[in-house]
Formats: C-alpha cells, structure tokens, sequence
C-alpha cells in the first residue's frame, strides 16, 4: 500500500520529511487512505491521529514557496495533460506538468490552486489565490491531488464510493455525476459507515482486496442534500467560496469506517434510465466486469505501461474474488430509497450465499 514509485529526486531536493531530524515544519499528524500525512497547517477535513513513524508517508506545506520545489520548477517542464472545461461547468480546468524525468509534477487549477510534489510522491506543497481559501486547497488535497499521489506510489485506485455492510465493503463505481457520493450519504444516513468518498485506495494482502480508509466527509452538491434531507442548508458547505457541502462522518449523524474492509461486491453505475425497469441490477460476465473495472479506475491516464500492465492483472484477480455487477438507477432522484433497498438486498443475499 505504501510503496513508493521508482524515480530519481533532483539535485539538492528532499523526497521525504522526518520530524525529528529535517527543517519541515511539522504541527499536525493524520491518517488517510492508509498514508501517514504530515502537515505544516491544521487539516479541518481530517481528524488527528498519533505519529505511528518517524518517516512520514507524505508531508504537505503551504505558505511560502519552499526551496525543493524552487528547486524542482527549475528544471525542464513539459505539459503531460490539460483539461479545458467548457463554460457554464463548475468544475475549474486543470494541467498537469511534469519537471525533469518525474523528479517532480505541479497541478494547476485555473481557480488559483496549485500543488507541486516530488516524483516519489513524498512531498507536496499547495497555495491558491484569493479569492480562494485554505479550505478550498483542502478540497483538492483529499481530492484529486491525493488520488494522483496516491497514482505516482503505484496504489491501485478505483473511481468509486464505498460504504460497510455486514463487515465487508460494497463499492458503489462510476464516472462524476452519475450518484456514487449521494448513493454513499443515503446509505450512510440508513446507518452504514463510509469508508471512502470519490476515491477508493485498494490493498492486497493474503490474497484478498481490502478498501481502505479515506476521510471522514462525504461531499455533496446542492441538490443531492436537498434529496436527502430536505434543505440545502441542511449540511455545512465545504469551503466560503463554493456551494458544495458535505456530510461530516463524526459518529453523530453518519459514521466513518475507519480500519480497511474486504471488499465483498462491487456496482458499477450505468446511466440513469426511466421507466420501471429502474433501478435495477445487470449481471455481468468476467470479462465485462474486468473491462468495467479497468475503465473505472481512477486517474488511468497518469500511470504508465508498466504499472497499467500491473494493475491489469490485480483487477483480474479481483474479479475472480469479488462479485462486480452493473447497477442501472432510476432517473428521477426520488427513486433514491429504491436504489439504496436495491443494494442492500442484493449484497446481503450474495453474502448470505458464500
């Protein structure tokens, strides 16, 4: 789960940070994705946890430009991917460029964030512009920043939501907009803790998949909070700049699991249909379920051959392991009850069978 990716750091630049014995200036310690996060400013969308090592996993600075990533813009850079969101789409567009041979990348957003890590993935500093705000950074961080980080230490990642029921994790896939979160809340607000939102970080270990732990959020748009409860207002928004909002897994009002579960079956939404063949659930044969799988991992188009190829024989083993069927909602939002009994009772009768 840890591993990191092979490459070489650049001249006179860090690829790690320890609290005892480097100048990062290290106040928080967390635990996220099954990473070990050091942070020199306080993470409002992560609880504290005990330093469990010396060597972090990932240490995060904002402020200031730090000398190591002086140090990394310095070299040769090239453009690996720009995405260009078309007026009137919320989300804000994206480049990614890479600095020497992967000694480094930066993401840049054209609302003002911006992150540079190193290659190994080990280090990363974030700033943005106003009107922008540090819950803002925070957004991208446990967002897709971390799932490219999470992509660059060669974790198996899929584009997917996923919640504990009856002790194993049903993974809810799915590309953005299609109800994964909102599906995520509504089970969890039935009592079922979450164990991660948008990004689900796999780990293999005796010859089983486990989801592992995100952050304790699930983040929802206007819309989907009105579904589930009845009034936009009725959940904390994410940042002062932005309308998304979220559901804090406190214990209170929804759960957050928070040790890694197996995974025990996975959904993968279709587009929403009417009629009353909705919703409704689709059996899939092995190899549509691998071709679905491989589709639906996330960030895809950051890793290269060999890790692809890698990965490929993962998701194989995890289609022989796991049921993976294809889900079909309903598409008027207030079929969202049926949806949720749909699942529940389709993963109960697969677990009750093995």
């Amino acid at each position: 789960m840890e591993a990191a990716a092979s490459t070489s750091a650049a001249p006179g630049v860090r690829t790690g940070c320890s609290a005892r014995h480097s100048k990062y200036p290290v106040s928080y310690s967390y635990r996220a994705y099954g990473l070990e996060i050091r942070s020199s400013t306080r993470l409002t969308g992560l609880e504290l946890a005990p330093s469990q090592a010396q060597q972090a996993d990932l240490c995060f600075e904002t402020g200031a430009e730090p000398e190591w990533v002086h140090s990394l813009l310095s070299l040769p850079g090239k453009i690996l991917n720009r995405k260009l969101e078309p007026p009137g789409i919320a989300e804000p567009s994206f480049s990614l460029t890479e600095y020497g041979e992967e000694q480094g990348f930066e993401l840049a957003y054209s609302d003002g964030a911006r992150f540079v890590a190193d290659g190994a993935a080990t280090r990363l500093w974030g700033a943005c512009t106003a009107p922008l705000t540090l819950e803002d950074l925070q957004v991208y961080l446990l967002g897709p920043v971390m799932g490219f980080l999470l992509r660059r230490r060669n974790v198996l990642c899929l584009h997917s939501s996923a919640v504990e029921f009856q002790r194993r994790a049903v993974c809810l896939c799915g590309d953005a907009g299609q109800g994964k979160s909102t599906t995520a809340a509504a089970l969890a607000l039935r009592g079922l803790p979450v164990i991660a939102e948008d990004i689900v970080a796999l780990q293999e270990s005796a010859g089983r998949f486990y989801a592992v732990p995100g952050y304790p959020r699930v983040c929802l748009w206007p819309e989907s909070v009105r579904l589930l409860l009845g009034s936009e207002s009725a959940l904390p928004l994410l940042t002062p700049t932005w309308e998304k909002r979220f559901l804090p897994l406190d214990q209170q009002r929804a759960n957050f699991a928070k040790e890694k579960t197996a995974i025990g079956v996975i959904y993968v939404f279709a587009d929403r249909v009417a009629g009353d063949q909705a919703p409704r659930i689709e059996r899939l044969s092995a190899r549509e379920a691998l071709l679905e799988l491989v589709r639906n991992t996330y960030m895809n188009w950051v890793i290269g051959r060999g890790q692809r190829a890698s990965e490929f024989e993962a998701l194989s083993r995890l289609v022989q392991q796991s049921s993976v069927q294809r889900i079909v909602p309903h598409a008027r939002p207030e079929k969202m009850g049926e949806l949720c009994d749909l699942i529940l009772r389709d993963a109960e009768r697969q677990f009750s069978a093995k």
